[in-house]
């Protein structure tokens, strides 16, 4: 096959000698060439989609779907414990609440107060002006509701006791803390409150307190009523018990030889607390006596003559 090339300008003609497989080679260029390209391109398109579903990843989908459904479980158990555990605290709350309107109305009967002015069964009288914008409109869930609605409730019936505790404190707890007499029934008073020889150096010194010589484990009584704050050993003082009076007042026992009482427990006028000893810094058997308002010791004389009311 030969290809001519005319020159219209000259009027000359050129032969070009084509080979017999240039045809097949263009024919293979424009047609077979592109079937193939499309052909393999789908080939491999079908290859690398049928491999992201193999068994592997089906496997691993259903792992991943039993792994989800472990964990829905879990935080289905989980709310129910702390359902459970709510309900339980609700239970606890209405118990609470039943115990202080119990000592609420005992506490109205010893303070002599009417029943009309601390009524425990009514809500005391509270209110305000409603501000725009201050609320936020919530519906928490039934049992949100309860526990907010008991807490509430406690808070107002610990204000209201609140407030009866310092009624008492003006009325009954002063007769009953009422600080007078002396912490022996069977001694006398070898030491007063103020300046004195001290017994082991002979210099001056400031006594802060009043000692009454007694027999060795002659009963150490209260000289009023409290709560017993500290009872062991102390620098100074050997067995020492010291007892919160309310008020600011508190008092304390040295040098005993036994506590008959321990932190926490509450006494009355008159009660044993300890026995007369001769511990720590002392010459012989006596009790050490302070009288302590709002934490300084001041002259225990005056409570020690005072009448008992």
């Amino acid at each position: 096959m030969n290809i001519i090339v005319l020159n219209s300008q000259r009027g000359h003609s050129r032969t070009i000698p084509v080979p017999r497989y240039w045809p097949w080679l263009l024919a293979a260029v424009l047609f077979v060439i592109p079937v193939l390209v499309g052909g393999g391109a789908y080939w491999l398109s079908y290859q690398v989609g049928k491999s992201g579903y193999t068994p592997l990843v089906t496997e691993r989908f259903a792992d991943q779907l039993a792994e989800q459904k472990q964990q829905v479980q879990a935080l289905n158990r989980q709310s129910q414990e702390e359902f459970r555990a709510m309900t339980l605290k609700l239970a606890q709350a209405q118990a609470r609440l039943m115990r202080l309107d119990a000592l609420g109305e005992r506490l109205v009967d010893v303070a002599d107060i009417g029943s009309d002015e601390f009524d425990f069964n009514s809500d005391p009288g509270l209110g305000g002006p409603d501000v725009p914008g201050d609320s936020v409109s919530f519906a928490p869930p039934s049992f949100m509701d309860a526990l907010n609605d008991m807490t509430a409730t406690l808070e107002r019936r610990e204000r209201q006791l609140d407030i009866l505790d310092d009624l008492l404190s003006d009325q009954e707890l002063k007769k009953q803390t009422y600080l007078s007499g002396r912490p022996v029934k069977k001694g006398w008073m070898s030491s007063r409150f103020g300046r004195r020889a001290d017994p082991f150096s002979g210099k001056i010194a400031f006594h802060r307190g009043m000692d009454f010589a007694a027999k060795m484990g002659t009963p150490i009584i209260a000289t009023g009523s409290g709560v017993v704050t500290y009872a062991g050993p102390r620098s100074g003082y050997g067995e020492l018990v010291q007892i919160n009076h309310g008020g600011g007042l508190a008092t304390r026992y040295g040098h005993a030889e036994k506590i008959l009482v321990k932190p926490g427990d509450i006494v009355r006028t008159g009660d044993v607390i300890a026995l007369v000893g001769n511990e720590g810094r002392s010459t012989g058997p006596h009790v050490h006596y302070e009288v302590l308002k709002n934490g300084r010791q001041i002259n225990p004389q005056p409570y020690i003559y005072r009448a008992r009311r």
